[in-house]
């Protein structure tokens, strides 16, 4: 299978939950372009940004692709490779975190012909190791955002959606 894009993306939490970002790196080989962004948020959970990065990644795309995936999030890369988010869908995430995400993430995983590779983290490949450098420092900068769906899933954990 020949791949049109190629997304690289990490996730990072400062504390689990804590600060976090996210990092990606998208590699368009028939043209050598290569777009890397990030951001950063105040309080949010590691697999919330390795969720995330895959979501925002996808959603940068302007027409159907045929992409592949490298992260080193087992979390992302199993409920999708062995096929468990559809399941998950048909008991309406009862029961599960990011029910949001994943929601989210289903709007635009269709629209691709998407796979997925996982890599083991800090393990010295290049764009893996630059996908956690710029999630890192967006957990770091000034500039984060508040993660909502995790700040309602929480409140809503708590019973009262008005803390």
């Amino acid at each position: 299978m020949e791949y049109e894009i190629y997304i690289y993306t990490d996730g990072s939490c400062l504390g689990n939950p804590g600060k976090g970002g996210y990092g990606i790196v998208m590699e368009y080989p028939k043209t050598n372009y290569t777009k890397v962004f990030s951001q950063g948020y105040k309080l949010t959970t590691n697999n919330r940004m390795e969720l995330l990065a895959v979501i925002v990644a996808l959603e940068q795309l302007k027409r159907a692709c045929t992409v592949l995936v490298t992260t080193d999030s087992k979390y992302v890369v199993d409920a999708v490779s062995k096929k468990w988010v559809f399941n998950w869908v048909k008991k309406d995430f009862k029961g599960k975190k990011n029910a949001d995400l994943w929601k989210r993430f289903l709007k635009i995983y269709p629209k691709h012909q998407v796979s997925f590779q996982w890599v083991k983290g800090h393990n010295n490949h290049p764009q893996n190791e630059r996908c956690d450098q710029l999630a890192v420092a967006a957990a770091n900068s000034n500039k984060l955002l508040i993660d909502e769906g995790y700040e309602l899933q929480q409140a809503q954990n708590k019973g009262n959606l008005f803390e």
